[in-house]
């Protein structure tokens, strides 16, 4: 059997913020996963504004970092899904939330990694058909 693909996750920006913040939670170490190559990031339009403007806002002394990040080791970023993708999700999320879900299933990623206890309803993971998991759960299936 041949090499395991390298997976890739879409990441919602909470869990890039905590990364910055912290290297030592299971959010950083997903950042040094993808850093060495181990997983590949996919994030949208939309995940990339949250950052930056939420690093710019409450954790400043982190941009350059984030900025070493986006130059040295950028993340596949798909553009924002239509409004019409967004609504099949807006009746179970906030449109926020709904926008970040269907953006990863339009992108085909293998899961979405996210810290917001809002999109593990029982009713959403089943209509995803997407994996829908924290970052402790996503580092728990990589070592497996």
């Amino acid at each position: 059997m041949g090499p395991k693909a390298r997976p890739r996750v879409f990441l919602d920006s909470n869990v890039i913020f905590s990364g910055l913040y912290s290297a030592q939670g299971a959010p950083g170490q997903i950042l040094e996963h993808f850093l060495a190559g181990r997983i590949g990031v996919v994030i949208s339009q939309q995940v990339l504004e949250e950052v930056v403007r939420t690093v710019g806002e409450k954790l400043p002394v982190a941009l350059p970092a984030l900025r070493r990040l986006l130059e040295s080791a950028p993340p596949e970023i798909v553009a924002d899904p239509p409004l019409g993708e967004v609504v099949t999700w807006a009746g179970a999320l906030a449109r926020g939330d709904a926008a970040i879900l269907a953006a990863a299933v339009a992108a085909r990623a293998d899961c979405l990694v996210t810290g917001d206890r809002r999109f593990f309803a029982h009713a959403i993971v089943e209509e995803a058909g997407l994996r829908i998991v924290t970052p402790a759960q996503f580092l728990a299936g990589l070592k497996d």
